[in-house]
């Protein structure tokens, strides 16, 4: 399957003066119209993925887009509006329409730019992108080669198939404020599923990896090979008596953990009060040996940046340090709200305001060797797969299907499926231990965790 969505003006991809030109022209366009401030983003993005499924290709899509959003303020109120058509009549329209929606809409006395002084004065260069754009012959090799290395594992007997996808995103911000910046970001991928087989059920596992650079990823071969032994390795899954046991989380699981914290000190929760750590700021919620940072300036990050959607300096935040929870996430409304001082964690789409979001967070390594971390647990789970969302944001009850394998005097024993770990997510953060072996592969990354006193429902 070969499937395209293309759009004029490349400039706007790569014309720094281009992008910044046609922002201006929102900001004076709706200025002109009514409003009193106004803020405008473009987002333009372009990707190309490439997949195969047993050894032949099977879908190659590419797509380019454009939009511009503008915000518009008329004292407290404020309105959106977006395009993807950016042509003058079109950006005209978008603009008196804010307009209009911004002097019928509600009053919200937090809500405004970013004083002068408190924006950014300089673009950091956080190696966001990649300049060089894959060959799609180039990509499909690199899927080929995943696949094969993937089904050439005993036991593989079927394949979801392989992908390597590619994408670039510019995105620029300018306000009235005098805030007038841009950035690049770009993302290669690689990806393979494959389906063990015994004769007795199947089994289905996956391996992936993404890098700001294209040379940053694993070889497609290592990707695959993982992808096979991961899928072979949990055929014969067995069933376990329900208890209390020690649950560790393998990596690419334990980051999960890192979405809830994230979730429950976004300031948009806190000002709600819909977060079970509202009363929580400057508590110690962890054990002490964990740091957690929030990095939006880590060199090669899949997520930096080098300032927030409001046109804040970006700059790297422990938010729990030595255990304690430090700060939370804010935007400048957030923040406005609770009266404390931004974090500059502003992060917005081309229909929406901006709201608080975490960007590279990460949970320090610890001192203690994986191998260590599982070795002195008599019995409990070790969790590869998490499956679903029971996780209740304002109690922090947390309740989640699972597989892994069974841990027998600190070794990894059998496959297990069909289980479920369930906990309060105060009593998993108090609970923790960290591994040594932290990589930065997702974005949301975390050691292997170990979290003492879960309930592992089975039969």
């Amino acid at each position: 399957m070969i499937t395209a969505h293309s759009s004029p003006h490349p400039s706007l991809y790569d014309d720094d003066e281009a992008v910044l030109s046609a922002l201006e022209l929102v900001l004076t366009k709706a200025r002109r119209a009514g409003a009193e401030n106004v803020d405008a983003l473009m987002i333009a993005r372009r990707s190309l993925a490439v997949g195969c499924r047993l050894g032949l290709p099977e879908t190659v899509e590419h797509a380019e887009s454009r939009d511009i959003g503008v915000r518009v303020l008329i004292g407290h109120r404020q309105a959106l509006a977006s395009t993807s058509d950016l042509s003058d009549a079109s950006l005209q329209h978008v603009v008196e329409q804010a307009v209009a929606m911004a002097r019928a809409a509600p009053e919200d006395p937090y809500c405004g730019l970013a004083d002068p002084e408190q924006l950014a004065r300089e673009t950091v260069d956080v190696e966001g992108v990649d300049a060089s754009e894959p060959a799609p012959e180039a990509m499909a090799d690199r899927a080929r080669t995943a696949e094969d290395a993937a089904r050439q594992v005993a036991g593989i007997v079927n394949s979801e198939g392989a992908e390597c996808g590619w994408e670039a995103e510019t995105v620029a911000v300018a306000a009235t404020n005098g805030f007038a910046r841009m950035f690049r970001r770009s993302r290669h991928s690689i990806n393979v599923s494959v389906v063990a087989g015994d004769g007795q059920g199947l089994e289905r596992d996956y391996e992936y990896a993404m890098a700001v650079f294209g040379s940053d990823l694993p070889d497609p071969a290592v990707i695959g090979a993982s992808a096979g032994e991961k899928a072979a390795k949990r055929l014969g899954p067995r069933k376990i008596d329900t208890g209390r046991f020690p649950v560790v989380y393998a990596p690419r699981v334990a980051r999960s953990v890192l979405g809830h914290l994230a979730g429950a000190i976004s300031g948009s929760a806190v000002t709600r009060k819909t977060t079970f750590l509202a009363d929580r700021l400057g508590q110690r919620i962890f054990p002490a040996a964990i740091t957690i940072a929030d990095d939006p300036l880590r060199k090669r990050g899949l997520r930096s940046r080098p300032f927030d959607a409001e046109g804040l300096p970006a700059h790297r935040l422990n938010v729990v340090e030595d255990g304690v929870l430090r700060c939370w996430l804010l935007d400048l409304s957030s923040a406005r709200q609770l009266g404390l001082e931004t974090t500059g964690r502003a992060s917005r789409g081309v229909s929406s305001p901006p709201s608080p979001s975490a960007t590279n967070l990460y949970i320090q390594s610890g001192d203690i060797d994986a191998a260590c971390l599982i070795g002195d647990v008599a019995a409990g789970l070790y969790v590869t797969d998490l499956i679903g969302m029971g996780v209740n944001g304002v109690t922090g009850d947390y309740s989640r299907g699972a597989a892994g394998f069974w841990i027998h005097d600190g070794q990894l024993d059998f496959p297990v499926s069909e289980v479920t770990v369930s906990g309060n997510l105060i009593d998993m953060f108090a609970n923790m231990t960290a591994a040594n072996d932290l990589e930065f592969r997702y974005g949301f990354d975390s050691p292997t965790l170990r979290i003492d006193g879960m309930t592992v429902a089975g039969r």
